[in-house]
């Protein structure tokens, strides 16, 4: 068998029931070519690898797990990138669909490797711990709507799928689980740059008690920050708010 590493966020899916729903959710949307991230066991990946006229790949950190799917599913030979997916290029020339059960001590640096390759992913279906799925989907006026709900949905709409009980994996984890999909925007806000939006946003919600003038005051011009926007908090901002103010940042 194998054994669970504590070091890279391993909980493994036991739920058949659950793999399933994730793929019936990957069936919804195109699936030319698929990248797993952290198959692991492999609950996931028998699955995908039954899919027909798929492309799939799958990314694996932990040599011992690349052993062990290699040695339970046999068709997956030549589909294994070892590697870590923070650090890989991307896996196909062509747009690509994500799917995986992500380790959750690197969840959120995951979503930030979905933004670097939203030129090219598809659509993402991936198991977070719920209460960073329910940050990602947060809509403004809400308390958990932050940094990861701004810049994610700045480029895709965010489906909040389904949640997951603890009891679904092997060790459980402490903390409930939720399944959300992202599919690109047809409509992406205007912002002046993609780094003047990630500069403002961080800049807001790090203060987020404070009024936005006080949060954001370098970034600004002393006229600009007389506008009546500013007495606003981060979190009252919409994702089209935050893109229009970059084009008066100084």
């Amino acid at each position: 068998m194998y054994t669970l590493k504590k070091s890279l966020g391993q909980h493994f899916l036991k739920d058949e029931s659950v793999s399933q729903r994730i793929v019936a959710a990957l069936g919804e949307g195109p699936l030319d070519h698929l990248l797993e991230v952290g198959p692991g066991g492999g609950a996931l990946t028998k699955y995908l690898l039954d899919l027909k006229g798929v492309d799939f790949k799958a990314v694996e950190l932990d040599q011992e797990k690349v052993d062990y799917l290699l040695s339970q599913y046999p068709a997956i030979r030549g589909k294994i990138i070892h590697q870590s997916v923070l650090e890989m290029d991307a896996p196909f020339d062509v747009p690509f669909t994500m799917v995986g059960n992500f380790p959750y001590n690197i969840s959120s640096q995951i979503l930030f490797r979905v933004l670097e390759w939203k030129d090219q992913v598809l659509v993402m279906i991936g198991m977070f711990q719920k209460e960073v799925a329910q940050r990602i989907a947060a809509k403004e006026g809400s308390k958990t709507y932050g940094i990861l709900s701004v810049l994610v949905q700045t480029y895709f709409k965010v489906e909040y799928l389904f949640e997951v009980s603890e009891e679904a994996f092997n060790p459980p984890p402490k903390v409930k689980s939720a399944v959300i999909r992202l599919v690109p925007r047809g409509d992406i806000p205007n912002f002046r740059s993609a780094e003047d939006l990630s500069k403002l946003v961080k800049a807001a919600f790090n203060q987020r008690r404070k009024m936005l003038r006080n949060a954001v005051r370098g970034l600004f011009s002393e006229k600009e920050l007389e506008d009546p926007l500013f007495n606003k908090r981060a979190e009252q901002l919409s994702v089209e708010a935050f893109a229009a103010l970059t084009h008066r940042m100084s």
